[in-house]
């Protein structure tokens, strides 16, 4: 049962960070803020932070995936 949780776990996550990669391919037109961004040296910087939200709400989901595991398994 935990394996299936962890399955399902990691394929939302998986969804989560592809779709915007598919979507983001399907753009014909320039932008010119990433472009401006690239050329600063800035671009990594909002690539960082916005892995860094994604880590955390992913971390965030499983930590409260796994007390609400905890509590089910205590109201058994």
């Amino acid at each position: 049962m935990k394996k299936l949780k962890i399955k399902n776990w990691l394929l939302v996550n998986l969804v989560l960070i592809l779709a915007p990669l598919h979507l983001s391919a399907q753009v014909t037109n320039r932008v010119e803020m990433a472009d401006q961004f690239r050329a600063d040296g800035k671009i990594y910087i909002v690539v960082v932070v916005i892995l860094c939200i994604v880590l955390g709400l992913s971390f965030y989901a499983f930590r409260i995936d796994r007390k609400i595991s905890k509590l089910e398994k205590r109201m058994e």
